[in-house]
């Protein structure tokens, strides 16, 4: 740490090195042992564990130090919260020092404590303390049926009991986060809704993989109104202390994400993830007797097969699959079989459309392919849709006619194009965009798949909803619309391949998200008061798939209402 070392880099220069210890990762139980602290202290700064939020220095090893040799023994464990006889692991590391390389825990902190352990428990006792144990129990089924009854999603757990189940995974309680806050809605005050409001809009901003400096002025905000808000849990007698480690560690993550950069879901689950791999399923492959060396085993045969991998693919030997090969080769005849054959087969990099290529299979009940509709005339009596064949007319119109001002009912269907030829429809589609608050791949980059099929799993019919750009110009959802998917098709007129979307329209029910939630609320859209408004959209305009909860009221679930149930029950 303080002796240059000379090392080849991947450009091929030599540099001089000096190492050093970068963020350490650990939930607070390991946290406190690293920093020699008693429990309940906070190991980075010098509040009070009585009153962990109020604005104290940080924690160093020179202070921790200099306090030991002056304090007794009894005050610093008292006052300070620092162990006198246990020495740092760093104490003697020229560039190190534990209180200051600590870093943010996202799953621990956030997911698994603020959250978890913290707000869903303080409403179970909210409703407790509040209906009783009946009432409270009874309360507690209807959130539950709420959170069931939640549509499906790409990417999103199902929870058919609610949120009874026996053991919290991570990834339980991040797809729990998602659907709460509605489900709760109506059943506590509001500010315990703005308190989930506040935390939430927390944790995306943290887990974004860039943060700027408008991003920071952001999570300060949100984490203002979250301590502004959960106060309502003391008034109201449900908890005592705020003064709780894992949620005091909010107050850091400004300064941790100056210091370390933007965690992009950083957090303890990946060296977790790691000891599965290295630990319980090796363990699973032994005969359970003297399992230690059977262990070691299997791990060298893995990352010596691992190595052969690597090798075969420098070699070029391992080039996608023969699934990814064969779907390859149908594309490729399939594009030599259309007009623009002359067309690459992938878009150069310059060129990345929001929805690529719609080749997913259709299947059927049984896993066989689904007979569906070859004309409009057909796509229409299967959609139910009378007047689909004039809504593609007008479409057409708009695509020939792009710089006519018009809105498609005003245009005369005399002067609409006419389009008798096949068209092929398909199940889905996959969206790739830009998401800064998900985990995404280089660049920011996400691939979704958007469903429209007549039945989903062999169970019901599925018709996902997307956000369609609407105005370019605006920012966020001010520039974007709602709507649900009825069907994808493709068709060539004129030499012009169009692939589209039958939509149905929602409507924004306000100019911005509900105050209470923050989420923006929208109801479906009727032409003349009674028919549902219905749109052939081209695929380019569709940004994502959108994921509607239903706003609950006060109407009890019916029991028998599934998830698939809940664009048309609400």
């Amino acid at each position: 740490m303080t002796k240059p070392e000379v090392v080849r880099f991947g450009d091929g220069h030599y540099r001089r090195v000096i190492y050093g210890l970068g963020p350490y990762i650990a939930d607070y139980e390991e946290q406190v042992l690293l920093a020699c602290i008693v429990r309940s202290w906070c190991p980075r700064c010098m509040s009070h564990c009585k009153n962990l939020d109020a604005k104290s220095l940080h924690h160093t090893r020179d202070h921790t130090e200099a306090l030991i040799e002056e304090v007794s023994s009894t005050d610093l464990w008292d006052e300070y919260g620092i162990i006198h006889d246990l020495v740092l692991f760093t104490n003697d590391f020229p560039r190190a020092d534990i209180y200051q390389l600590i870093a943010p825990d996202i799953l621990h902190q956030l997911i698994k404590g603020t959250f978890k352990d913290h707000l869903v428990e303080w409403v179970r006792k909210y409703l407790l303390h509040v209906h009783g144990k009946k009432g409270a129990e009874k309360i507690q089924d209807e959130i539950d049926r709420r959170i069931a009854v939640v549509a499906s999603f790409s990417g999103l757990r199902c929870f058919p009991e609610g949120r009874g189940f026996k053991q919290w995974t991570g990834d339980d309680s991040k797809a729990l986060m998602k659907v709460y806050l509605p489900a709760i809605e109506g059943h506590v005050p509001t500010d315990v809704v703005r308190t989930f409001r506040a935390f939430l809009e927390f944790c995306y901003l943290v887990r974004r993989n860039i943060i700027t400096e408008s991003t920071l002025v952001r999570i300060q905000d949100a984490l203002d109104r979250f301590h502004h808000y959960r106060k309502v849990f003391e008034s109201i007698g449900i908890v005592p202390t705020f003064s709780l480690p894992r949620q005091h560690s909010c107050s850091h993550y400004v300064l941790l994400i100056r210091l370390f950069g933007a965690p992009n879901g950083l957090c303890s689950s990946i060296t977790e993830t790691k000891h599965i791999k290295a630990v319980k399923e090796p363990w699973r492959r032994s005969s359970r007797y003297k399992a230690l060396g059977q262990m070691l085993v299997t791990n060298q045969r893995l990352n010596k097969l691992a190595a052969l991998r690597i090798d075969f693919k420098s070699r070029g030997m391992l080039n996608g699959t023969c699934l990814s090969e064969m779907l390859r080769a149908l594309k490729r005849l399939r594009l030599n079989s259309m007009p623009d054959a002359n067309q690459p087969d992938q878009p150069n990099e310059n060129n990345i459309p929001l929805l690529p290529d719609l080749d997913i299979t259709m299947r059927g009940d049984n896993e066989e392919e689904r007979q569906r509709a070859q004309t409009i005339p057909d796509l229409s009596a299967e959609l139910a849709i009378p007047h689909l064949y004039n809504i593609l007319r007008r479409f057409l119109f708009k695509q020939v006619n792009p710089d006519d001002q018009r809105s498609p009912s005003e245009v005369p269907l005399a002067s609409c194009p006419r389009f008798d030829g096949k068209i092929q429809v398909f199940n889905s589609a996959s969206s790739i965009f830009y998401a800064p608050s998900d985990h995404s791949g280089i660049g920011g980059m996400r691939r979704e798949h958007i469903r429209a099929c007549p039945v989903w799993r062999n169970e019901a019919p599925r018709y996902d909803c997307v956000f369609v750009d609407t105005d370019a110009g605006v920012e966020g959802m001010g520039g974007m619309d709602i709507a649900r998917v009825m069907c994808f098709f493709s068709f060539i007129f004129e030499e012009v391949s169009y692939p589209c979307a039958v939509v149905r329209w929602f409507d924004k029910a306000d100019n911005g998200p509900d105050e209470d939630t923050g989420m923006w609320i929208v109801k479906p859209l009727y032409d003349d008061g009674h028919s549902p408004s219905i749109a052939i959209i081209h695929v380019d305009s569709i940004y994502r798939a959108a994921h509607l909860i239903p706003i609950y009221g006060t109407h009890a679930i019916p029991r028998d209402l599934k998830h698939y149930d809940s664009y048309d029950a609400f």
